[in-house]
């Protein structure tokens, strides 16, 4: 039976360009439709740019154009890099549009309704220069925990504190560089700590749909689980979903000076993006009805999917949020979010001073082949939310050796005897080798794997083919077989079969490559490629088109060039913090720094230290009580540790502490186990958890993991017990 689904991916703020990282999720998502569509399925494939709030308000006042003109021009940008890489949307729409005006007053009024609406009064930092509040992110300071300068309102780049801009030392706005008035104003919140939407988001976000499937990836679920807390709590905080003029969005109805936060209208898009396909397919004569996809009772009758493709950093807004104003506003709720996570270069986060911030428009000025990067992210996929690594002299050899060396060489070696020996048209194929190919897997394996987005499994067992077809190609030799008179129909019958088999791995490479299946559908001669068109060898009397060469290798050259055009000098990014909003771009100033701590670090490494700064450190045994491995984390362990301290009913109260040794422990072997621990370190929060102190371990000199070993005291230590 056809499936029909409506897909998604995340949005991209309309505020930046679109790089590498942000590519890793568009490509898996699109990579999903082609198979399901290559299957049969119907699909409508749905984006837009994400458009309003006050980072666009405020660039497009600085490029002294208006935010329409600001957010049209990158709308256009985003398009076309992402159809350079292949990323084919059926529609990329605008979160700054009716549909999605209209959508979001349906939404807000019937939350309201419901009673999911209350309005209170919050103080905030306000610009008396620029007559604004200011967002977290548009107020700087000194960290109120290790005094480090120019900090952001919501966290510390340097010790990782998090705190409100309240706590900041003297604060600053980064918009005009006044200090800024607390002020109060009155907030519209969405309930989300109401017990209707903690009881709805507890069964969806650990049940399955319709077909069986998980709604969300284990390790998504079981972070879901960390925020709503155990069966007794209630974790979940009340959502502000509204902001103060002036600012870039949708002014909220009978309430003058009032608008939509950004993030409330920001996955509403994905509906007004699909109303508005509809409505273009419509007046073309094709007709979808909307409210198939988005009406529970008509979704559940007609058997629609809604599945979303989100990068794990907004799995917050979509997990728990968005769900909950789905459910209660009265529209059908997700079938299943794909998890995708973040992309690492050489096994660092992108950086601009190493060149490794590599924008899409970038790559393709450098006329580097998309379908290159397709297919190193795809076999770098597993369906999981874990980082994906691109490793550069990686690429080289996985696209030189798989796509070149393996696949378009059966065509390349094959294809002019065809040509020059028998006019173009194949012959008659080898039944007992096309037998072995296709009996030699099941093609199920190849589908469950794509189905499950698990495209780095898919790869492998089509690159074992690919090895089987070479194999048959060395084994019977056409090359020797063309100086032989006698041979004649041998050889026709040799590449045939092997082109047979060429078209067939290029079938299942179809959904990863599309740009080159269409070249070898056009060279073979044949329809388009789909995944039940049954099996098949291409007929006897076939007359096939001259072969073209249908992919380069990569050179180590293109990937320097890449670099070096994207490589920028580390004083300039320092120099001008406040100038910017990117993520990125904190990392690098982030790196500086610890790159001169480190330095520091070295040099006073012998220096001496009194006995009252050691007395400052409050070491203590502690007993690891629990030990787990962190979903989507390389390198941590998530420890629970004992040290002797009780809660206010005096039951025994553990510490939390994520340690860097997963390399070289197996957390049920840490259980039991008594250790060292930094008691008064400052808590930490990390993007898995709050971290509460530090295990002590001794490794070697260059920190080599076969040298990482925790501490662990003599017999008769106990936890709690201070070590001095």
């Amino acid at each position: 039976m056809s499936r029909k689904i409506l897909v998604t991916s995340a949005l991209p703020y309309a505020n930046g360009d679109i790089h590498l990282g942000h590519l890793v999720g568009y490509i898996q998502a699109d990579i999903w439709v082609r198979y399901q569509r290559m299957r049969g399925n119907t699909v409508h494939y749905v984006c837009a740019d994400d458009t309003h709030g006050t980072p666009i308000m405020l660039r497009a006042e600085k490029e002294g154009v208006s935010p329409e003109q600001l957010i049209a021009r990158v709308h256009g940008e985003h398009l076309r890099d992402f159809t350079d890489f292949g990323v084919a949307f059926d529609h990329y729409h605008s979160t700054h549009s009716e549909e999605n005006r209209a959508y979001a007053e349906d939404f807000y009024a019937k939350l309201k309704a419901a009673g999911f609406i209350d309005t209170r009064a919050i103080e905030q930092y306000y610009d008396p220069v620029k007559n604004m509040f200011l967002p977290d992110r548009f107020i700087k300071g000194e960290c109120p925990k290790c005094s480090a300068a120019d900090q952001y309102g919501d966290n510390c780049e340097v010790c990782g504190a998090a705190y409100a801009p309240t706590e900041l030392k003297n604060p600053y706005s980064a918009v005009s560089g006044a200090k800024p008035e607390l002020r109060s104003s009155e907030h519209f919140f969405f309930r989300l700590s109401d017990p209707r939407a903690v009881a709805f988001l507890r069964e969806w976000t650990r049940g399955t749909n319709a077909n069986g499937q998980r709604r969300l990836q284990s390790e998504a679920a079981n972070k879901m689980q960390e925020w709503l807390g155990g069966e007794d709590e209630n974790k979940l905080s009340d959502w502000d979903i509204s902001r103060d003029a002036p600012y870039f969005g949708f002014e909220i109805p009978g309430a003058p000076g009032k608008y939509f936060y950004v993030w409330l209208d920001a996955p509403i898009g994905y509906l007004a993006s699909f109303r508005h396909l509809a409505g273009k397919r419509g007046a073309a004569g094709e007709q979808i009805a909307v409210e198939d996809y988005t009406d529970p009772a008509r979704a559940a009758a007609t058997g629609t999917e809604m599945v979303h493709f989100i990068g794990k950093d907004i799995l917050y807004f979509h997990a728990l949020f968005w769900p909950a104003m789905l459910q209660f506003a009265g529209y059908r709720t997700p079938t299943q979010l794909c998890v995708n996570g973040f992309l690492t270069v050489d096994g660092a986060k992108m950086s601009k001073s190493r060149g490794t911030f590599i924008t899409a428009r970038s790559y393709t000025e450098q006329k580097l082949d998309p379908e290159w990067l397709r297919y190193y992210f795809a076999s770098k996929s597993n369906g999981s939310m874990e980082d994906v690594d691109l490793n550069l002299d990686d690429l080289i050899a996985k696209v030189n050796a798989d796509l070149v060396g393996k696949f378009v060489n059966i065509a390349s070696r094959c294809a002019g005897f065809i040509a020059k020996r028998f006019d173009g048209r194949l012959g008659a194929s080898d039944p007992r080798a096309t037998g072995e190919f296709e009996t030699a897997y099941e093609a199920a394996l190849i589908a469950r794997a794509y189905e499950e987005r698990d495209y780095g499994r898919a790869l492998r067992e089509i690159m074992r083919l690919a090895d089987l077809a070479n194999q048959y190609v060395n084994d019977h030799k056409p090359w020797e077989l063309a100086k032989q008179a006698d041979q004649e129909a041998q050889l026709h019958s040799v590449c045939s079969t092997a082109l047979t088999l060429f078209r067939d791995l290029t079938l299942y490479l179809k959904p990863v490559l599309p740009a080159l299946a269409a070249k070898v559908e056009a060279f073979l001669a044949i329809e388009p490629l789909t995944w039940n068109a049954g099996w098949h060898p291409l007929p006897a009397g076939h007359a096939i088109n001259a072969y073209q060469h249908l992919m380069t290798r990569v050179e180590r050259k293109q990937i320097d060039a890449l670099l070096a055009a994207n490589r920028e000098s580390l004083a300039p990014a320092a120099a001008e913090p406040a100038k910017t909003n990117s993520s990125q771009q904190r990392h690098a100033e982030k790196q500086q720094h610890d790159a001169q701590a480190a330095e520091a670090t070295q040099t006073s490494a012998a220096a001496h230290i009194s006995i009252d700064d050691f007395a400052k450190v409050d070491l203590r045994i502690a007993r690891i009580v629990d030990a787990q491995h962190v979903e989507g984390a390389d390198k941590l362990i998530r420890l629970q540790l004992d040290i002797g301290e009780t809660d206010e009913a005096g039951n025994p109260k553990a510490r939390q502490v994520f340690a860097g040794i997963k390399s070289a422990y197996d957390p049920a072997a840490l259980v039991g186990r008594l250790t060292v621990m930094v008691a008064n370190l400052a808590p930490r929060k990390m993007k898995f958890g709050l971290s509460e102190g530090m295990v002590l371990a001794a490794s070697d000199a260059d920190g080599a993991t076969p040298g990482l070993y925790i501490l662990s005291p003599d017999a008769g230590a106990a936890p709690g017990m201070r070590v001095k």
